[in-house]
């Protein structure tokens, strides 16, 4: 099941020397020891996993690659295999500023713009610039992801990203207050601190960090896109059926976001240079990006007591623990140490446990172990049938609408317009689909089940429709008796269609997920992208709500009083959202355009090499088929799918939970098309 990377011993001359000079101390951790330790951890893991694992001490050095599962082959890893250490790479780039800085060349308070080309739309808020240090310490106010990250294959999301898209993203961004005010993780930031530094450095990343941190660290298998003799790639797997994945690729110049590769032994010896910098080189940088900027903060409602240049804080013991976890679609890593107690920990999974907290809380109790316990196992059980049959029902999530279903002893989950996915069960207490990295945390309240949903880093509350709708009936049946419970119901108030159309618009809560906001009828009615339209109440001045899904929308306006953005308030979840563009101020009961008017959108629309999409009119409106292997998710043996009207230029696939929007060229005629779909934006060129 295990096997061991044993360090070489000291010859018997030099050790019987230590044994006269040396004080008494404790003996570091042994191979066999730091092995039983992991796998208690991981032995029968659903996740199947392998992990590389080593704790670095004074006194030396531990090492452990160990297989959740039992057999000869289960072991896919050892010494030559380089993972992705995905956001861990932050730190290194981190390092290569901190550098510039100690020489002269950079300082924390520099503008960001100052690092761009010429030109470049930088935002600001009322005159207030972001600096390097609000991107290093994640406080920008920039979004997680550029606006036009292209992403055509789920699996492998970077790899389209253009310096020209990150640059323009730039130019869609407004920020909601000063920079430095509030944490927001962003990996938008550090791609353009990443590309800033590869500019100013007149070279590719890949060659910057070789000449200024892996080779004076000796970390000769560390790597972007060239790797090293000797060394082989590491598969990444899924966490939830254990299937290979294919690897993250990022423009060079990006990389610094998550891009490098190495091995156990190259991200000990980052450690050791962490514990004891030299007095020159990039010793006194690492060093410098140790120092704390920002205090206390909050990632998925774990608390951290502080930024440094970089690096992740926690106080844990009387000590500071000073670490950086990294996840990609088939990797988890994480790198901590303790300068006081000079230890460290290194550890690697061949396997993304992105949605189950990394391998942070692993590495951490190996800092700390006195204060940090170790976890069990997620070993997979069948559920109870209790919590099947209380779970079944309608949900609310962040505007999508979910159902879970229960049958043979198993939870499905399916979001409208999108495939059913089958969930397993663990002795976490956890479902998880089987098809995807995500996972399910059921939740009790008041005698009813909820959930949180887990994905993507974040963390959303979903509310139960069955259970709003019957606490509005009652409390419709007790307004009818009593005064008090009458105040209690939304007010029978009207506006006006002006007054209304002050609201309509299209309202960017992140990238590629919109609400719209439109007049129908005499009323507001909201549709987030790719969702049916609900209907919205207007309860007091400047908010609506949704009851049944127990929504709350809240305008916001500016001091001239236009509306310019709104939050949708949600379980306990706040999005908040600017308004893009003004939405038809009243929409009647429009009917589907004519054949002629919808002829112009038919043809051969191609997403990437080898898919397309055909737009066709059949009767009085548009279908789609779908043609080839691509990026947009279809339900199980089905390519041909319906569109509805639902505006200029715009019609939804309800079928998939897609919206298509159409492009025109100057003269008027349909060229291309958008498509936005589970959060992501895709787009086909027409063809001749």
């Amino acid at each position: 099941m295990k096997s061991r990377y044993s360090r070489a011993l000291a010859s018997a001359a030099a050790f019987i020397s230590l044994l006269a000079l040396a004080p008494t101390s404790v003996p570091a951790m042994s191979d066999a020891e730091l092995e039983a330790i992991v796998s208690r951890r991981l032995s029968g893991d659903r996740t199947g996993a392998n992990l590389a694992v080593a704790v670095i001490e004074p006194e030396g050095i531990s090492r452990a690659f160990v297989a959740a599962e039992e057999g000869a082959r289960a072991l896919r890893i050892g010494p030559d295999s380089a993972f992705e250490i995905g956001s861990v790479t932050k730190t290194m780039t981190a390092a290569l500023l901190a550098d510039l800085i100690l020489r002269g060349e950079a300082s924390l308070d520099d503008p960001l713009s100052d690092w761009l080309p010429a030109g470049t739309p930088v935002p600001s808020f009322e005159g207030q610039p972001i600096l390097l240090r609000h991107v290093v310490t994640h406080t920008s106010g920039l979004p997680p992801l550029p606006s036009r990250l292209q992403v055509t294959t789920p699996n492998n999301p970077y790899a389209n990203l253009t310096e020209e898209a990150l640059l323009a993203s730039l130019a869609e961004v407004s920020l909601r207050e000063p920079p430095g005010t509030q944490f927001a993780y962003s990996n938008f930031a550090f791609m353009l601190l990443s590309y800033a530094l590869a500019r100013h450095a007149e070279t590719d990343l890949e060659t910057l960090l070789r000449e200024r941190l892996f080779s004076p660290l000796e970390m000769t298998g560390a790597y972007i896109e060239k790797r090293p003799a000797g060394i082989r790639a590491a598969v990444g797997h899924t966490a939830n059926n254990a299937q290979p994945t294919p690897a993250w690729h990022f423009a060079t110049s990006m990389a610094g976001v998550g891009g490098v590769r190495a091995p156990l032994d190259d991200m000990i010896r980052y450690v050791q240079a962490q514990l004891a910098p030299e007095e020159a080189g990039i010793g006194p940088a690492l060093r410098l990006a140790h120092h704390r900027l920002h205090d206390g903060f909050e990632i998925s409602g774990q608390p951290y007591d502080g930024l440094g240049i970089g690096w992740m804080q926690r106080e844990v013991g009387g000590r500071t623990l000073i670490f950086h976890a990294g996840g990609t679609g088939g990797f988890s890593a994480f790198v901590g140490f303790d300068v006081e107690s000079q230890r460290g920990v290194v550890a690697l999974s061949d396997t993304a446990w992105n949605t189950i907290g990394g391998t942070q809380r692993l590495g951490l109790h190996l800092l700390a172990p006195e204060d940090i316990p170790l976890d069990a196992p997620r070993l997979r059980i069948d559920p109870p049938q209790e919590l099947l049959d209380a779970l079944a029902g309608e949900y609310q999530l962040a505007g999508l609408r979910i159902t879970l279903r229960q049958r043979g002893g198993h939870l499905f989950v399916q979001g409208a317009g999108q495939p059913e996915f089958e969930m397993g069960y663990d002795t976490e207490g956890d479902f998880f689909p089987l098809q995807f990295e995500a996972r399910l945390r059921p939740k009790q309240a008041d005698g009813t089940y909820s959930f949180t949903w887990y994905q993507g880093g974040g963390a959303i509350t979903a509310t139960r429709i069955g259970a709003s709708e019957t606490r509005a009936a009652v409390s419709k049946d007790a307004a009818s008796e009593t005064p008090e419970a009458a105040s209690t119901a939304l007010p029978e108030l009207a506006l006006s269609e002006q007054d209304l159309a002050a609201y309509a618009g299209s309202y960017e809560l992140m990238p590629g997920f919109s609400l719209t906001i439109r007049v129908k009828d005499g009323a507001l009615e909201a549709q987030a992208t790719g969702q049916p339209t609900f209907p919205l109440q207007y309860s007091s001045e400047d908010r609506f709500a949704a009851p049944a899904f127990g929504v709350e929308i809240h305008f916001k306006r500016t001091a001239s009083g236009q509306v310019d953005a709104l939050e949708l308030h949600q379980a306990g979840q706040t999005l908040r959202g600017k308004r893009k563009e003004a939405a038809k101020h009243v929409e009647k009961a429009e009917p589907v355009q004519a054949e002629s008017g919808l002829a112009a959108y038919a043809g051969n629309y191609e997403l990437i090499p080898g898919f397309s999409l055909i737009i066709r009119v059949k009767g009085d409106a548009l279908e789609a088929q779908a043609v080839g292997e691509g990026p947009i998710e279809m339900p199980a043996g089905q390519s041909i799918f319906s569109l509805q009207h639902r505006g200029k230029d715009r019609f939804s696939a309800f079928e998939i939970g897609a919206d298509i929007d159409f492009k025109r060229d100057k003269t008027g005629r349909v060229n291309a098309f958008q498509i936005q779909q589970a959060g992501f934006t895709h787009h086909g060129k027409r063809k001749k």
